[in-house]
């Protein structure tokens, strides 16, 4: 793989991003609750001199160390995720001419938009093959751990612990908690299906084999 190739993808990813970003920013406006991480970020960003943006950052840098220690692997989509995204988001929420939703029907469907957003940009970041974001690879490091128990049911207490320490700390939980917990997975595939995309034909590379690959050109 050459080296032009691989900073096309990091470029992949960061436009990919960026497109995931501004759905995150709709669920936000939609005014409904928000989605179990940005509910912790929002949550942190309340008790702290960060803002949302800095506060997911730091999530995910954390999040991004615990993958490290239960030796999941970790590329550069993976770090690229962890320190654009939750900026990103925060770029959006400060420029963005859309007004929080006044009412239900307004934020369920501008969530459902997020959600449908957020979709075409994993679209973009996974198809580059750096690997999965931190939350995800933490998932699946979890995961690998019960094997006993269902994905969907470790990813729905990881969901409900992390909802919960954001409600704790005041992020907005609402029926769009419900929604993005229940309703993005949906839609997600949904995406894929209309792209004729599955994520798990894709072929990733972690961050040892792309510096070789760098080192060697």
């Amino acid at each position: 793989m050459s080296r032009r190739r691989i900073v096309g993808q990091w470029v992949q990813i960061a436009v990919g991003l960026l497109v995931f970003s501004f759905g995150v920013h709709l669920t936000i406006v939609a005014n409904i609750g928000l989605a179990p991480w940005d509910c912790l970020g929002m949550g942190i960003a309340a008790h702290t001199p960060l803002n949302y943006g800095l506060a997911m950052t730091a999530t995910s840098v954390l999040v991004l160390a615990i993958d490290l220690l239960l030796r999941e692997r970790i590329g550069y989509g993976t770090i690229i995720d962890a320190l654009l995204t939750g900026n990103f988001v925060q770029v959006f929420n400060e420029l963005s001419p859309f007004a929080p939703c006044a009412s239900l029907w307004a934020g369920m469907v501008a969530m459902l938009a997020g959600f449908a957003i957020m979709a075409v940009g994993m679209w973009a970041y996974m198809r580059a093959g750096q690997c999965c974001g931190p939350r995800d690879a933490l998932l699946v490091g979890l995961g690998k751990r019960m094997p006993r128990v269902p994905i969907g049911l470790v990813q729905i207490v990881l969901w409900s612990m992390v909802t919960a320490v954001g409600w704790l700390l005041g992020g907005p939980i609402g029926i769009g908690t419900l929604l993005s917990a229940f309703g993005a997975g949906a839609v997600m595939q949904l995406v894929y299906q209309l792209l004729r995309f599955e994520p798990r034909d894709v072929e990733h590379y972690d961050v040892v084999e792309i510096s070789r690959q760098l080192v060697r050109r």
